[in-house]
C-alpha cells in the first residue's frame, strides 16, 4: 500500500508541479523585456480552457490523430515516474530502467510526428521530418551522458547511477546536457515556442491543427519533459543523494528553478539559429557529453 501511495503522490507532484516551469520561463523573459508577461499560473488557465473545448478533426485524419496526443502524454509521464527525485529514490527500479526512460521518451516523439501526420497538411510534415532529424543528434547526446554516469557509477539503475562526477566533468556534462535540454524541449535557440510563422517552425507547427483535450495533453506533455529534463541535469552533476531527504529535494527544486531561469535568459539573450547551424549546435552539445566519458573512462583504467 505504501508503494502505491508512493507511486501516486509522485505523480500528483508531476501533473501539478510540470506546468509552474514554462511558466517561471515565460515570466523571466517578460521581466528581461521590462513588461509584466503572463502570469506564472497561465499554463494552467490555458489547460482548463482547452478541456473545456470541443476537438476539431480533419477528414483525412484516422483515429491515431486523436489517440496519439495520449500515447505521448502517457509514455512523457511513465518516463518521469522512472526518475529517481533526490533522496526519496524511485517508486520503481530497476537494472536497465535507464533504456525504458529513453525509450519512452522517444516514442512520445514518435506519437507526436504521427498525429502531425495524420493531418495530411505538408506544414505538419515539414515540421515532423526536422523534429525527427534533429532528434537523431540529440539522443546520441542522451546517450553518451547515460553512458558516462554508466562508467562513474557501475551501475544502470537510475537509482544509483546518479554518482557524484569530478568538477571538470560534471561541469562539461552540465554544459552539454543543457544544450540537449533547449534541444529536446524546442526552445530557442533551436525552436521559438511563441513563433506563428509555420516555415520556421518544428514542434510547433506540428500541433497546428491540434485543439481541445489533445492540444492540452501535449502543452501539459511537454511541460512534464521540460521538468524532467531540468530534475535530470540536476541530479546529473549535484551529489543530491548524499544529503538528508528534505533537504536533497529543496536542492532539487531550486535547480529547477534555476535551471527554468537560465532557459528564460538564453531565450531573452539570443536569436533562433538558422536551420543550417541546428545540428553544428547539437554536436557541440553531443562533444560536452562525450568529452566527460573520455575522461571517465580514463581515470578508471
Amino acid at each position: 500500500m505504501s508503494a502505491i501511495m508512493d507511486i501516486l503522490l509522485r505523480l500528483l507532484a508531476w501533473l501539478v508541479l510540470a506546468p509552474l516551469v514554462p511558466g517561471v520561463i515565460n515570466k523571466v523573459k517578460a521581466w528581461v523585456a521590462c513588461r509584466q508577461g503572463p502570469p506564472v499560473l497561465q499554463l494552467y488557465y490555458d489547460l482548463a480552457r482547452l478541456w473545456r473545448k470541443g476537438v476539431v478533426v480533419s477528414t483525412l485524419a484516422s483515429p491515431g490523430f486523436v489517440i496519439a496526443p495520449a500515447v505521448a502524454w502517457v509514455a512523457v509521464v511513465g518516463a518521469a515516474l522512472l526518475l529517481p527525485l533526490a533522496g526519496a529514490g524511485a517508486p520503481v527500479s530497476f537494472d536497465g530502467d535507464v533504456l525504458l526512460l529513453i525509450y519512452l521518451l522517444a516514442l512520445a516523439r514518435f506519437c507526436t510526428a504521427w498525429g502531425a501526420m495524420e493531418t495530411g497538411s505538408a506544414f505538419e510534415g515539414m515540421g515532423a521530418a526536422r523534429e525527427v532529424s534533429y532528434a537523431v543528434l540529440a539522443e546520441v547526446g542522451i546517450i553518451t551522458a547515460v553512458l558516462t554516469l554508466v562508467v562513474q557509477s557501475g551501475s544502470i539503475s537510475l537509482s544509483s547511477m546518479f554518482a557524484p562526477l569530478p568538477g571538470p566533468s560534471a561541469a562539461l556534462l552540465a554544459v552539454g546536457l543543457f544544450i540537449i535540454l533547449l534541444a529536446e524541449n524546442c526552445r530557442v535557440p533551436f525552436d521559438d515556442p511563441n513563433t506563428h510563422l509555420e516555415l520556421t517552425m518544428i514542434h510547433e507547427v506540428m500541433v497546428l491543427d491540434h485543439s481541445g483535450p489533445p492540444l492540452a495533453m501535449i502543452l501539459h506533455g511537454a511541460s512534464i519533459k521540460l521538468m524532467l529534463f531540468a530534475a535530470l541535469l540536476a541530479q546529473t552533476v549535484l551529489p543530491l543523494a548524499e544529503l538528508p531527504l528534505a533537504a536533497s529535494v529543496a536542492v532539487l527544486a531550486l535547480a529547477v528553478l534555476l535551471t527554468a531561469v537560465a532557459v528564460g535568459l538564453v531565450e531573452s539573450l539570443t536569436a533562433r539559429l538558422a536551420f543550417r547551424r541546428v545540428p553544428l549546435l547539437l554536436t557541440i552539445g553531443f562533444l560536452f557529453c562525450l568529452f566527460p566519458l573520455l575522461l571517465t573512462w580514463m581515470g578508471d583504467i
